[in-house]
């Protein structure tokens, strides 16, 4: 009988042990818990939760919640662990017949990570001028975590405003062509490292020169209208670079004469239906309407031409029957000379030593030309050339006055449409009367040489070279007149030469 007592006494004592939380000697409890994100407190769905030592692992629910049931009663580490954040640590204590509660507050994975330097500028300097157009940048950021930067650079203006924005740049320098003459910018470089908000550098100036000190200019036909241009040419490797474009291409512009002692460039434009001489900056800028009252008019506006004094402070310009010379600054207006037969006046050049001006005259059609030769008062002092059948144009005197340059076409063709067929470029000696054909030999059969000018050292001829057929391609060529050199093309697609 008292076996069976201390049985059952100790069978009560195991069951008063499972009853409190605890087997035998051993004490158990659960461990809840909740993650969220340390930036907004936001539940965090499908987080690692390792309970260390057991290293026992449960997930997450879409509250952030989770539980550990029946967990021994001692010190334990909990670890959150989720991709895009830092893993989380914190230590509890699981006690007997205690609902232990822990709260993990996890960071972003790059919570730690620092943003990028501020860029330094280094080039150009601030404030430098006289710049060329074509402008290299260069900069310097530092990122202490080695991040993979990406730079954008923003360039503004004093004359509008646009902003040139370069994105994604990986380098830390970039080259910008193509920026305005004269105008004056300021850059500045943002860096991002895709972790934190851009780093913006302080502001630079810097002004680019005035002149572009471009020696060729000529006319390209743009959606209709006409637009000047400026360019260099490189003889050595016949390779085009600096083009700027002059004038805008919503008008029509062209007919470009450079003066090198005003430093400007006279052209026509349209101006309510009317063709009239304006002066523009050899950048551009400045452009300033010269007649008002009598435009230049005759019977092809494209064929109209015009002439700079010596000096640069007049200009001479036909309408209709008449020539007249004005001030670069519109006024002074004085009629030179005027036809006594009807005939227009399309063309007309001024000698260096400002004592002769060279008219070209036609008909209503174009033809029945005549070149004359006047003094300043507009007294005829000779012809060089008149009734032929023909188109004649393309005048130009050399620096000494005792040459002439002109193109006639030879074929004697003459049509409605102002068709040439075999135009080509003559030189006229005042000393001896005679003509030399520059074109002979040089000049493709079934094509036309057109407003032909000299060099500035007279050794070449500029001009328009095209087919007959009136709608190929025109190129401007040049040539020596020695003829030892052959044509080369400076200009591809453009007309209306002037080389200064």
């Amino acid at each position: 009988m008292k076996k069976v007592i201390k049985i059952l006494l100790i069978t009560l004592f195991f069951i008063s042990c499972g009853e409190d939380g605890t087997i035998g000697l051993v004490a158990y409890g659960d461990l809840k818990g909740k993650v969220v994100a340390k930036d907004g407190f936001v539940p965090l769905e499908n987080v690692k939760v390792i309970l260390s030592p057991t290293n026992n692992t449960v997930f997450t629910d879409v509250e952030g919640n989770f539980i550990f049931l029946g967990v021994e009663a001692k010190e334990y580490s909990v670890q959150a662990a989720k991709e895009g954040y830092l893993d989380q640590y914190e230590g509890v204590t699981v006690s007997k017949d205690v609902e232990v509660n822990v709260v993990l507050e996890m960071e972003i994975s790059t919570a730690l990570n620092k943003p990028p330097s501020k860029p330094n500028l280094i080039a150009p300097e601030d404030g430098v001028e006289g710049l060329l157009n074509e402008v290299e940048f260069s900069w310097g950021a530092i990122d202490v975590d080695e991040d993979e930067l990406t730079y954008t650079i923003e360039i503004r203006n004093d004359f509008n405003n646009d902003v040139i924005s370069i994105t994604d740049i990986k380098e830390k320098s970039y080259t910008v062509s193509g920026l305005k003459y004269g105008a004056k910018y300021f850059w500045t470089v943002a860096v991002t490292d895709a972790i934190h908000t851009e780093v913006i550098s302080s502001i630079r100036s810097f002004t680019i020169q005035e002149d572009p000190a471009n020696r060729y200019f000529y006319v390209k036909n743009e959606g209709g209208n006409n637009v000047i241009y400026s360019s260099s040419f490189n003889p050595a490797n016949l390779e085009v670079f600096n083009t700027v474009q002059l004038t805008n291409a919503g008008l029509n512009s062209w007919r470009p004469r450079k003066n090198n002692v005003s430093n400007l460039i006279a052209f026509l434009r349209i101006d309510n239906n009317k063709a009239h001489i304006y002066t523009m900056k050899t950048n551009g800028d400045a452009v300033k309407k010269v007649t008002s009252t009598i435009p230049v008019a005759g019977f092809n506006l494209n064929e109209m031409d015009f002439a700079w004094s010596a000096d640069g402070n007049k200009l001479l310009y036909p309408s209709f029957g008449s020539l007249y010379a004005i001030n670069k600054d519109g006024t002074g207006l004085q009629k030179i000379y005027e036809t006594t037969d009807g005939s227009l006046i399309t063309e007309c050049d001024w000698s260096s030593d400002g004592t002769k001006i060279a008219i070209k005259t036609n008909n209503a059609n174009g033809y029945n030309g005549a070149i004359l030769i006047l003094d300043v008062n507009g007294v005829v002092l000779n012809t060089v050339i008149s009734n032929v059948k023909g188109a004649l144009g393309g005048l130009n005197f050399s620096a000494s006055g005792n040459l002439l340059l002109f193109t006639r076409d030879i074929s004697n063709h003459q049509a409605t449409s102002y068709r040439q067929l075999d135009t080509r470029i003559f030189l006229y000696n005042f000393t001896d009367m005679s003509f030399k054909d520059v074109s002979e030999g040089e000049k493709n059969n079934g094509t036309n040489d057109l407003d032909a000018r000299f060099s500035p050292s007279e050794a070449d001829v500029i001009f328009v070279n095209t087919s007959n057929d009136g709608i190929s391609q025109k190129n401007i060529s040049k040539t020596n007149l020695s003829g030892n050199i052959e044509r080369v093309v400076l200009f591809a697609n453009a007309t209306m030469p002037d080389w200064e």
